[in-house]
């Protein structure tokens, strides 16, 4: 099953779905991204990005296959081939690993499984009697209908998956998944699709400015702002841009420089930084859904389907934050340093 069923208008300027350009991504190698740490995290970054402004819904498909890729070199997993992956770590004690002689078999429903119709093989995490572990799966379970009507990620295919003694290979030892350093490295990706998304938005308002300034200009002779009846480019928008313009450069910014951070010291303990980033830029995507509205109206959101999508995309995207939740563990980690270096 392809995921055009919850998404049933979607097509992007090149007339696929996004589970059709996810397939063809992975086939040709486009999600095989520079590793984290490895030197050029930057890049990595930035390719999340690209892809998250292209289509908040593809990032999510394709950050998830190169998580998965990450944390297989990382934790020594078996090859990766040539499968479509996801990570489906959510509410880790959902599933349950259990040995059947050498083998082992997980059981249970795993929920917000993206590209539960498209990925071929998933990362999961399941609760062993020795602690969570992580788990190789081939042809995950079963995509359960009915999980995932949503408006916003609606293509994402994000269902609840059902495991009934589905073989599994070990991913490193109990607890690894989450202790290893790449953990806040993959926090960090997910920020980077987050940032690209808002880029997205952010497009049609620099549109709108950039055309009522060349009218202004067609209309003066680009020499006469001052002439009798020529409205000038509303300053209202014009504002708007501004503040976006502001809030998009700090927080990309921040992202290269976490990518820095990153290469510097790969095996370096980054929670904290991961929190700001994902804080720093969860807050200008909002803000940028809010200006981007505020200066445009409801027209964008009621005539350009692909924006309109692209909005109720990333508004869902960013609920991958804990909101409050990563912000009171960020306070709590800020509070335990002598010299927080702010």
């Amino acid at each position: 099953m392809t995921t055009e069923r919850y998404g049933q208008e979607r097509r992007d300027a090149d007339g696929q779905p996004p589970d059709a350009r996810f397939r063809s991504g992975v086939a040709a190698g486009a999600f095989d991204l520079p590793l984290p740490g490895a030197g050029n995290t930057a890049e990595r970054f930035a390719a999340l990005a690209r892809l998250g402004e292209a289509d908040p819904v593809l990032a999510r498909l394709a950050e998830g296959h190169a998580d998965a890729l990450a944390i297989l070199a990382e934790l020594d997993g078996p090859p990766a081939g040539d499968g479509r992956w996801g990570v489906w770590a959510a509410v880790p004690r959902s599933l349950t690993a259990r040995r059947d002689g050498a083998i082992w078999l997980i059981d249970g429903d795993r929920p917000w499984c993206s590209g539960a119709g498209v990925c071929t093989r998933a990362l999961v995490t399941a609760a062993a009697p020795d602690g969570i572990r992580l788990f190789a799966v081939d042809n995950p379970g079963t995509a359960l209908e009915g999980t995932w009507p949503a408006v916003g990620m609606a293509a994402s295919d994000s269902r609840t998956v059902r495991f009934t003694g589905v073989p599994a290979v070990p991913v490193g030892g109990p607890g690894d998944y989450t202790a290893r350093p790449g953990f806040w490295h993959g926090g960090i990706g997910v920020a980077a699709c987050w940032y690209g998304g808002a880029v997205g938005v952010a497009r049609p308002l620099l549109a709108a400015a950039r055309a009522q300034r060349e009218k202004h200009r067609a209309a003066t002779g680009g020499d006469r702002p001052e002439a009798a009846g020529v409205a000038p480019p509303d300053p209202h928008l014009l504002a708007h841009l501004g503040a976006v313009d502001a809030r998009l450069a700090a927080a990309g910014a921040l992202l290269r420089a976490a990518a820095a951070t990153v290469d510097a010291d790969p095996k370096a303990d980054l929670r904290r930084l991961t929190g700001q980033v994902r804080a720093t830029v969860e807050a200008t995507a909002t803000e940028v859904l809010d200006r981007v509205g505020r200066a445009l109206g409801a027209g964008p959101l009621c005539r350009d389907g692909r924006h309109a999508r692209r909005v109720a995309d990333l508004t869902v995207y960013l609920r991958q934050s804990h909101a409050e939740a990563d912000l009171a563990g960020l306070g709590e980690q800020v509070a335990a340093e002598e010299d927080p270096r702010w």
